[in-house]
Parts: C-alpha cells; structure tokens; sequence
C-alpha cells in the first residue's frame, strides 16, 4: 500500500475511528489495476475528518484530500434512502460497515482494505471478481430505480474491465432500461466516454444494443475503427442530446470531411491541419508515422507560408482586394502543394505575369 494512503488510515486510527479503503480502488488494486482516485469509509463523522485533516470544504459529507497524485475522497459510514432524480433525500451516519456496503452499486465496489492491507469482503466481492461478473448489490430492480445511471455504469464496468452481466442484472436492467431516458446528456456521455476509450468498446456498444439501450438514448453506428482519440471515436457514430462543445463539434464534422474523402494528401493536410489528418488516418487506417512524415515534407502549412502576400499580387496584377484575390490564392496553393509551382517569390511572380 502507498504511504500516503497508508498514512491517512493510521492517522484515523490513531483517533479511535475504523476505517478501510473500498470501492475502486481496492477492485483496481486486485485486478493489478494501477488508481489514484482512492476511498476511505470511516466511523469518523465528517466533523471529526475536517479538523484531522485541516479541510474546510464539505463532499457530500465527506472531505477531499489532494496529495501528490492522489485523489482521496474520505466519507463517513452512512445509510441512504428515498432517492429522488438520483438523490437520496435521507442520509443517516452510522457505526456499521456492512450497512454502508450495502447501499453501493456492484458486489465488486464493495471489497473493502485495512491500513495493514488485509481484505474484507463481506458481500461477496471477491468471488464476482474471481469470476468477473458485475452483480449488484442487493436488489437490482429497486438499486436502479434509484439511481438508473447505474445501467450504463454497469455496461461500462462490463467494458471496461471485460466482465459479464449477472443474469439478474440483466433482467432488471430489461425491466427498467426506460429510465435512461430520464439521465441528462452530460451524464450519459460521461458513460459513454468511458466505453469508447476502452478497447473492448465493442462489447460495450453491443451491450447497449442488445440490452435496447442504444434506441433509447438515440445512438446509431456502422463500422467502426479504434482510434486512441475521444473525438474520434464519436465521428464515427451518432447520438442525440449529448452536450460537446463548439470546438469538439466542429472537430467531429472537420475528421468525418476528411474520412468520407477516403484518403490523406498535401490537401486534406492544408486544409484540416495535423491533428484531423492524423485522427481521421487512425479510422482510415493509414499509419500516424506515414501521415506525420507528409506533413514534414509540405511545401506550405498554411496561407501565410507563400513567399508572396496579398499586397504584392495585387500590385503585380493591378488588381484591388475582394473575390478575384482569394481565388488567386486558392490557385497559387493548388500549384504549390502539387509541385507544379515552386514556392519562390520569382517563381510565383513568373506564374502570376503568365495567368495575367
């Protein structure tokens, strides 16, 4: 165990307070998984954590520790119930370990660490990760009418860590699968993120279809190619209501341009740049190396490489600014990225004298 992990257990217990490490941080542990998002659950009330720990600001009824890489979130042993828009209105502090497991999601997120690094599993944990299943905790229907974001975390458990749906998961989500609809975008694509940086993203997007997801929540794809890159990913599919932003949009429409052109040239490279090249060479299937090598040998990146500007063609042709001139430059880069024309202010001059 890490000494700083290790350092704020004891640290806790030298006050009199149980605590363990649970949840990811123990599956990842087991799974020889390397996390820094760590956390501890403790009898300690949050009170008691934010003057141990010198922390002012409240989590949920927790307290947030930042160290080094560490992400530490520290929350009190709890019991939830009569959960509204995912919430739960009533939240009780309490003694007991087992209760606070039980209000989890998945059996696997509730193995639990002590400071010495011993496990304690009283849900049955450790078997589900032995056999990777991803079983909920208690009675599904009820957990994911509580929270139905636990139906994509379920399928992106199974993705992201190439484990099976337990049957009765299965069926509960096929109950209750018309509560996605209910989950903002924002949340559905953080789901979704997640499965599609995966390398098992196809079993995560046939889970979604085959469990009638995917019609719910508008998402339609063909083939589809792996590429390291979110923004990628997303080019090659479609899906209503998930909220990117104006650059992440305009990058979608810019990678798939290029991708329905079917090939990586000095053009495309001019026009789109680098990095939409190199993502749509990724769903091409053309070598990042090969694309990069390309765009080294360029004559010219962009317009201001041309080794003539604006003011001098237009004095070398008499002409005034406006459409004559952008077709001008239009033709100039053509010639220039096909080897036709040499990039030289004589060259260029030449040329231009001849189209007079």
């Amino acid at each position: 165990m890490d000494k700083i992990i290790k350092c704020v257990l004891e640290e806790l217990d030298k006050k009199g307070f149980e605590s363990y490490l649970v949840g990811g941080y123990v599956r990842d542990f087991l799974l020889g998984i390397k996390s820094y998002d760590v956390d501890i659950c403790t009898s300690a009330l949050p009170k008691d954590v934010h003057a141990m720990f010198n922390i002012t600001s409240n989590n949920y009824g927790g307290a947030n520790i930042k160290v080094d890489n560490y992400n530490i979130d520290i929350t009190t042993f709890r019991k939830e119930s009569n959960y509204q828009n995912r919430k739960p209105m009533e939240v009780k502090y309490i003694t007991d370990l087992k209760t606070d497991l039980l209000r989890r999601d998945f059996t696997i997120n509730t193995i639990c660490m002590d400071k010495n690094g011993k496990v304690i599993d009283l849900l049955g944990g450790v078997e589900d990760l032995n056999n990777r299943t991803i079983k909920m905790v208690g009675d599904a229907n009820i957990k994911l009418q509580e929270d139905p974001l636990r139906i994509l975390r379920a399928i992106r458990f199974a993705t992201t860590l190439n484990f099976n749906l337990d049957e009765e998961l299965i069926k509960a989500i096929d109950a209750n699968k018309e509560l996605v609809k209910n989950l903002s975008g924002t949340r559905i694509k953080e789901e979704l993120d997640k499965i599609l940086r995966s390398i098992n993203f196809k079993k995560g997007l046939d889970l979604l279809d085959n469990l009638g997801i995917n019609a719910l929540i508008g998402l339609t794809y063909e083939d589809i190619n792996y590429t390291k890159d979110l923004i990628g990913m997303y080019s090659q599919i479609k899906v209503v209501n998930i909220p990117f932003t104006n650059i992440e949009k305009s990058n979608i429409i810019r990678i798939t341009e290029v991708v329905n052109k079917g090939t990586i040239n000095y053009e495309t490279l001019f026009n789109y740049g680098l990095y939409i090249n190199t993502v749509a060479g990724m769903i091409l299937n053309i070598n990042p190396k090969k694309i990069n090598a390309m765009y080294k040998k360029m004559p010219i990146k962009d317009r201001e490489d041309i080794a003539i500007n604006g003011n001098e063609i237009m004095e070398i042709l008499n002409i005034k600014p406006g459409k004559v001139l952008s077709e001008i430059y239009s033709e100039l880069i053509t010639e220039i990225l096909s080897g036709r024309l040499k990039n030289k202010k004589g060259d260029i001059k030449k040329y231009l004298l001849k189209r007079k």
